[in-house]
């Protein structure tokens, strides 16, 4: 995982879109989605991003079943809170099914991306 934030990090920075909160937040999608698909998919296969008019986190893994939110996660402990820190810090989120898997998606406007307070990086 650690490997999958350093390439965000760095994609973030050639598209000019770091030292924001919002990048902060694009990075912990990173962070959730890979570690979603290790403790729920077998592993992720891919991870790609893309930029245009929205920042496109995109983790491939090799199965279909579709991921789901924990019906009832405990504030404080750990486990069952990803999916609603993918909700809460994405403009938008799916899934979509591939000859191999499955990917799990989600996006943040650029527009959030140029703007927003320092993050201090």
């Amino acid at each position: 995982m650690a490997k999958g934030r350093d390439f965000a990090r760095q994609a973030l920075l050639d598209w000019g879109w770091s030292g924001t909160e919002t990048s902060e937040d694009a990075l912990l999608l990173v962070s959730e989605l890979l570690t979603n698909a290790t403790l729920h998919a077998g592993g992720c296969i891919e991870l790609a991003l893309s930029a245009g008019e929205v920042l496109r986190v995109e983790v491939f893994d090799g199965t279909t079943t579709p991921p789901r939110r924990h019906p009832s996660p405990q504030r404080g402990l750990p486990g069952g809170h990803g999916l609603y820190i993918v909700e809460r810090v994405s403009d938008r989120w799916g899934t979509h099914v591939h000859e191999n898997g499955k990917a799990v998606w989600a996006e943040i406007e650029a527009s959030r991306l140029t703007s927003g307070r320092s993050a201090g990086l």
